[in-house]
């Protein structure tokens, strides 16, 4: 069963071809980039064969999904000779509020309930909407399944999700913690426990997930309880340029003496704050990394606002669970940056954390053991597939 699996941004495409008979094998994968602008750029990889890259423009999402349709259909790249090969698409969805609590088949009644959360998420759930739309269009009658980040989260207690503001706008406007990442968090969690050969029903964990977005997450026994994320995105960790917690005061003392508007507020917290804005270099850790070992202060110090950051809400979840046994590290940052991990987990013995900093400098971009034979708890990179959890739900929910 072959199913395409699409990850809709405001400007990019993420997409895989899975053949969930043949071992999930990866058939195809690619992005396409620029969506909307000038000129866009394509990279699509098949398997077997050389990586293809070009500029092309891509005025809209339908235009980007018919790109990816003849890639997958070309007699040089292509791995299928008939779009009646694909038997669903998978997509990710940002948000479902209350009424997603888990992956769904998509239809006309899901469509206008994931286009009544676009007041919860306006710089997501548009774009993932285009892409459902885009393949009804170019491929009708095709099943389609919806799975959302904040599927996994829905599990969190209401203590843990309610704000601290008057109870009606909860109730009015579900105004709320929801949570995100749910796809990755979930997938990470379930490999870890496998790969330190424990049951997921039997342990604490605290999935870390550290990318341009970044979010942490306490798993109690397999269930969710806690998302640094919240209402929106924004909530939690420092991200590349998010804000993070941030207090609401300080925001409204800025909006009044800078006089903004709330879209230009709303720029502000999304897209100029975080390591980005703190360094006024990069949002990329790498960027910031090689400025902080030339000696550059504020590079520094957004690695270090970072680090303390993710380092308290690691804290406060060993609190919330009592006790930890598996500590993860996934996303981009997560996998990928020694120097950050170390950081991360620096003076952490108290709660029996440690990594063999060897290991550790040697692990990049695979799954592995990074923590000492002594450590009381496990210390884990995992590589994320969000894609694979997607066409896996598919494939359930469309099988059933």
């Amino acid at each position: 069963m072959k199913i395409l699996v699409l990850n809709c941004g405001s400007s990019s495409i993420k997409y895989q071809l899975f053949d969930m008979i043949a071992d999930e094998k990866v058939l195809a994968k690619g992005l396409l980039e620029r969506i909307g602008q000038t000129i866009g750029v394509v990279n699509h990889t098949s398997i077997g064969k050389d990586k293809i890259k070009y500029d092309t423009p891509i005025i809209d999402h339908t235009a980007g999904i018919e790109i990816i349709i003849k890639l997958l259909l070309d007699k040089e790249v292509g791995v299928i000779d008939s779009l009646s090969e694909i038997k669903a698409a998978g997509h990710r969805v940002a948000h479902g509020g209350e009424h997603f609590k888990n992956s769904v088949l998509i239809n006309n009644d899901t469509i206008n309930e994931i286009n009544n959360c676009i007041q919860l998420a306006p710089l997501h759930n548009p774009a993932n909407l285009k892409g459902i739309l885009a393949v009804e269009k170019l491929i009708p009658g095709l099943p389609q399944v919806a799975v959302f980040d904040t599927s996994f989260h829905q599990s969190m207690p209401d203590y843990a999700y309610i704000y601290g503001i008057p109870y009606e706008y909860y109730e009015n406007l579900k105004i709320r913690r929801y949570g995100f990442h749910g796809t990755s968090h979930k997938f990470v969690a379930e490999k870890s426990a496998k790969l330190i050969g424990k049951n997921i029903e039997d342990i604490k964990i605290i999935s870390c997930h550290l990318g341009n977005g970044a979010s942490i997450t306490a798993i109690d026994r397999g269930i969710s309880i806690d998302n640094s994320m919240g209402f929106t995105p924004v909530e939690g960790l420092i991200m590349g340029t998010r804000s993070g917690d941030l207090d609401v005061g300080a925001l409204l003392y800025i909006m009044d003496k800078e006089n903004l508007d709330t879209k230009q507020a709303n720029d502000l917290v999304n897209k100029k704050s975080g390591v980005c804005g703190i360094s006024g270099i990069s949002p990329d850790m790498r960027d910031l990394e090689n400025a902080a070992n030339e000696g550059n202060s504020r590079a520094k110090l957004a690695l270090d606002v970072y680090a303390y950051r993710v380092k308290k809400y690691i804290g406060s979840y060993i609190a919330a669970m009592n006790g930890l046994d598996l500590l993860i590290f996934t996303g981009g940052i997560g996998e990928n940056s020694m120097y950050m991990r170390e950081k991360i987990t620096s003076n952490m013995e108290y709660f029996g954390i440690k990594i063999d900093q060897e290991i550790n400098n040697n692990t990049k971009g695979k799954d592995a053991i990074i923590s000492t034979n002594d450590s009381n708890v496990y210390t884990v990179v995992a590589t994320t597939n969000e894609e694979l959890v997607i066409a896996r739900d598919t494939m359930r929910i469309i099988s059933a």
